[in-house]
């Protein structure tokens, strides 16, 4: 059995650097690019290259108040996507209620529950969004949709749709650097956010290993 092959692919590089120092040989980390449909493109054609065991949604983040604080780790147990549908008089219908496609992907349960104590994230839903919340009504609504929802990003289900187009296991982890609400970019606090994903990828490569052996 070979070494662990992963592909993490981030929004944009001052993420990949936070995290490429601490990657074990053999994995790689890619910015994608802002947004579901280029994490999509980008992670799928750096599949298409090189062969890889896992792929990791890694970045920055905003968190559910007050459940993920600023500064807080999140690990996804579902990466779903809270806007592909459709809106009606009786409110949003996610896709699926359409008869189409799916909004949500499970990366591995134990992985997760590992990989979360041993950096001292909390684990949850992450949602990805194509506009990012800039209002407390629209917070309150994806909360009531989705009422274990952590934190919001904007690639994770992209880059879980590639994975899946290979069937591969994903994961994504999000490091909160602002809270999902009211933009307020004088309380953001992204080279925290920054510092602490990177501390969690060096946390890592024991538990990947071990998964690794076990799988």
């Amino acid at each position: 059995m070979g070494p662990l092959r992963i592909l993490v692919a981030t929004a944009v590089p001052a993420e990949r650097d936070a995290v490429a120092e601490s990657l074990p040989p053999h994995c790689a980390a890619i910015a994608v690019g802002v947004g579901p449909a280029a994490a999509a493109a980008h992670t799928a054609a750096a599949l298409a290259r090189t062969p890889y065991d896992l792929v990791v949604s890694a970045g920055i983040g905003g968190g559910f108040q007050p459940d993920a604080p600023i500064g807080s780790l999140v690990l996804a147990d579902e990466i779903t996507v809270a806007d592909l549908g459709a809106q009606t008089p009786d409110g949003f219908l996610p896709v699926t209620e359409l008869g189409f496609g799916a909004v949500t992907h499970r990366p591995p349960a134990s992985l997760v529950r590992d990989l979360a104590a041993a950096c001292g994230a909390a684990s949850g839903a992450v949602l990805t969004v194509s506009t990012v919340t800039g209002s407390a009504e629209r917070a309150a609504e994806l909360r009531r949709r989705h009422p274990r929802a952590l934190a919001e990003a904007m690639e994770g289900f992209g880059v879980a749709e590639a994975a899946a187009a290979f069937a591969l296991p994903v994961l994504e982890i999000r490091a909160i650097s602002n809270a999902v609400g009211p933009r307020d970019r004088g309380a953001w606090r992204i080279g925290e956010a920054l510092g602490a994903l990177g501390g969690a990828f060096g946390k890592f490569a024991p538990v990947l290993e071990s998964w690794k052996r076990h799988d």
